[in-house]
């Protein structure tokens, strides 16, 4: 039942004869409750439903001879299920057009109903794609963009929002949540694998007011599958590839689901993926140098004792290695001259811990979770070790750091009429020790030495409390307001010894202070048709910061980096027209970003953190998707913006140019799906997708400096499949195109205009899988 109280209480409905999946929207907003998968209810009601039923005998009564059966899948969410032995499924719907629900806003909601600008990819899109990480869902979401440094290196980009190419001291633009944890805090995106989700989340703008600091330009979220108490099931896949000129690549992974007693049950799932290497490095006689290895699991165990209560504890980690690098040398194709190798590990561990309760009046979401994140780099600094030694044959920068994190959160919302509310504390503690060093290198006989001459032992200690709240009242039909907003306090202190061969040892501590508050406004406008206008006005923010490092210390004016604010303003509208079979979400923004905060290096390599100045940004961005017959669906997105800079920072650089380092004019993608049964149970599914990423500017110099971009990612994808069994096979890069993803490389490398990161070649492979 969807929950004791209202499975006992009765609600007044009027539900007029309309298509199933119209009547049971109608009747989740009736009752209050969330409702998933409306549209696996094909037809229609011969007649309405009007009087005073419980939501169980309103759910028989509505769905008695109707293509479809309902569940209980959490207290107050019934899903909505095909019959077991159903013909073969309708084609899957575009995220901007199906019913699917979205939690980026705390509260399962229909996109199309949020005055947040909202993509959802569900699994069944994942799969029929073959989309395995966020590189490559990017093309189902609109305004999602990463750099290329290699896998376990890149950072997330939104609505081209872009603090710089690199990856630093400054915490991450763009928030990147398991659930309801955050998992990255200054370091590069951890590429999870997408194994056994059920979607992901994109809100884009601001999130201040309900996720804080790392919210600046919006929300990466991915949403796993919950532990089913009902049925024992399991799944496995397994690839295998092939790349032109390269080694070939494989991966396996699967996920198996236990109920217990019928008030809990385990999820567990696991992969191991191989990404074969393609490029040759002539100097050190390697070929296919950089493998990439990716493997992990997560456990998931879910109690539910009753229907008001459900706790859910999740532990998950993954390892990813690869052994070098993913630059080349122009002019040299896929091959380069190296003196060492550059291999890179990023690592994350996490558990979890979220209690929730839902009553009558409202919800309680406790979230609690631990995140350990270790990564590091190994690069060839042999060009600059003058800098920092006078005996060296090669030298090596051996950049590492091990963040842990503890997070709490906990909200309560409710709903009363026309008043909607959500109140929320949260609190997180983060330590963070990068002991960086560059080594020089001696041969003695076939022993390689490798003694430190330079160091930077840093610790940061990280403290964040906040209090933040949301509430919404529809003060004429149609009309509704929101009002949100959230105080935060952020301490951090910092801790550095650098020890050089070359120079004094030196030392120092501090502490700085930063709090403020991070406001939310909107307004939204429900027309009769369903369709949605509104505006929205929101902030961002980050803290400021210190820096350390280097052999000789930085200027005075340096070595503080100040907290930046992104002031953002939207009007968007959320559209269908052709009886729901062309869906148009739409947005124009303008934002305001005071002190940019971007991580830079010096002339030897060493990073450091500077506030660059002000951009002002005018974008637009739009998601279509239009069904053209019921086997035939495409989706396209795209966004272009604008840059203005002003105010640059003197003690930076005396001129910025207009565009934001990374972050092209325009970019976009597009995904064409065919779908159709071929015989009894089995089914063909045709799939193309290409995302184009326009040129860029690596730095915030005017001058001619090194450029990227201006490539077409595509790949093409088909499958044969019946209900437990099928088969995939599918070709990337079809024409083998050699575009420059990242004009960027190696930061001890002081002429970077040398480097370049090319697409992956063409690549042919085959995916089989098979449920139980």
């Amino acid at each position: 039942m969807p929950g004791a109280a209202q499975a006992q209480a009765l609600v007044r409905f009027h539900i007029e004869p309309k298509r199933y999946s119209e009547a049971l929207l109608d009747l989740a907003q009736q009752a209050n409750i969330t409702l998933v998968g409306a549209r696996a209810c094909d037809g229609a009601l011969s007649s309405g439903l009007v009087g005073a039923y419980t939501v169980e005998q309103a759910l028989n009564r509505l769905l008695d001879g109707a293509p479809c059966s309902w569940r209980l899948v959490a207290p107050g969410t019934v899903e909505i299920t095909p019959p077991a032995k159903a013909a073969p499924r309708a084609p899957p719907p575009p995220a901007t057009v199906s019913e699917l629900l979205v939690t980026a806003t705390k509260r399962p909601r229909n996109p199309r109903e949020l005055a947040v600008a909202i993509s959802a990819a569900p699994r069944r899109d994942l799969e029929a794609t073959g989309a395995t990480d966020v590189g490559d869902a990017a093309t189902q979401l609109a305004g999602v963009l990463a750099t290329n440094l290699g896998p376990g290196r890149n950072k997330l980009l939104l609505r081209g929002l872009s603090d710089g190419a690199y990856t630093g001291r400054t915490r991450s633009t763009v928030a990147t949540y398991l659930d309801e944890i955050p998992l990255n805090y200054n370091a590069p995106d951890p590429d999870l694998r997408l194994v056994d989700v059920e979607r992901v989340e994109v809100a884009r703008g601001p999130q201040g007011a309900l996720y804080g600091a790392g919210s600046l330009s919006g929300v990466y979220r991915i949403v796993t599958r919950k532990p089913d108490l009902n049925a024992l099931e399991a799944e496995i896949r397994a690839s295998a590839a092939t790349t032109s000129g390269g080694s070939p690549s494989g991966a396996v992974q699967g996920f198996v689901n236990l109920p217990l007693w019928g008030v809990a049950g385990i999820r567990a799932s696991g992969y191991q993926e191989v990404q074969g290497g393609h490029l040759d490095d002539t100097n050190l006689g390697r070929k296919d140098v950089d493998r990439t290895e990716r493997r992990g699991g997560r456990l998931t165990l879910l109690v539910r004792p009753n229907d008001t209560w459900s706790l859910t504890v999740t532990g998950a980690g993954q390892h990813l290695r690869s052994d070098d690098t993913h630059y080349t040398t122009p002019g040299q194709g896929l091959k380069r001259a190296n003196r060492i190798a550059e291999p890179h590990v990023n690592d994350i561990t996490l558990a979890t811990a979220t209690l929730r309760g839902h009553w009558t009046w409202g919800d309680c979401t406790s979230s609690t979770g631990f995140v350990r994140h270790a990564y590091g780099s190994f690069y060839d600094a042999t060009k600059v070790q003058s800098r920092y030694t006078n005996v060296a044959q090669t030298s090596a920068y051996s950049e590492r750091s091990r963040t842990r994190m503890l997070v709490h959160d906990m909200f309560v919302s409710g709903e009363d009429g026309p008043v909607e509310w959500l109140v929320g504390l949260y609190g997180s503690r983060t330590s963070a020790h990068s002991p960086n060093e560059l080594l020089a290198q001696n041969t003695i006989g076939t022993v390689r030495l490798d003694v430190p001459v330079y160091s930077d032992d840093r610790r940061d200690r990280f403290q964040e409390l906040a209090a933040y709240g949301e509430a919404s009242y529809e003060f004429a039909p149609g009309w509704t307001a929101a009002l949100g907003g959230r105080v935060f306090k952020h301490r951090t202190r910092t801790s550095s010894r650098v020890i050089s061969e070359l120079f004094k040892p030196r030392s120092f501590e501090r502490e700085v202070e930063f709090q403020g508050f991070s406001p939310k406004l909107s307004v939204q406008r429900e027309l009769s048709s369903g369709d949605l206008l509104y505006a929205v006005v929101s902030e961002g923010h980050r803290a400021g910061g210190v820096n350390s490092g280097g052999a000789q210390p930085l200027p005075v004016e340096r070595e503080l980096f100040v907290p930046d604010r992104l002031r953002h303003f939207e009007l968007g509208a959320k559209v269908e027209t052709m009886d729901g079979r062309l869906a148009v979400n739409s947005a124009v923004f303008y934002d305001l970003w005071r002190n940019i905060q971007t991580d830079q290096f010096r002339p030897s390599g060493i990073p450091y953190t500077t506030n660059a100045g002000d951009a002002r940004i005018l974008g637009l961005e739009t998601e279509l998707a239009f069904r053209w017959t019921d086997n035939l669906l495409a989706q396209v997105n795209g966004r272009v913006s604008h840059v203005k800079t002003s105010d640059p920072n003197l003690n930076f650089a005396p001129r910025l140019v207009d565009e934001l380092p990374g972050a092209p004019p325009f970019s976009g993608g597009a995904v064409v799906s065919y779908e159709r049964p071929i015989a009894g149970d089995w089914l063909l599914r045709l799939t193309g997708e290409a995302a184009y990423v326009g040129r860029s500017r690596l730095t915030w110099e005017p001058s001619n400096g090194p450029k990227m971009g201006g490539y077409v990612r595509t790949r093409l994808l088909a499958e044969v499949s019946a209900r437990n069994v099928g088969l995939q096979v599918f070709v990337a890069n079809p024409t083998d195109a050699f575009g420059d993803t990242f004009a960027f490389g190696n930061p001890f490398n002081p002429d970077q205009t040398q480097q370049i990161t090319p697409q992956r070649p063409r690549t042919f492979g085959v995916t089989v899988f098979a449920t139980y």
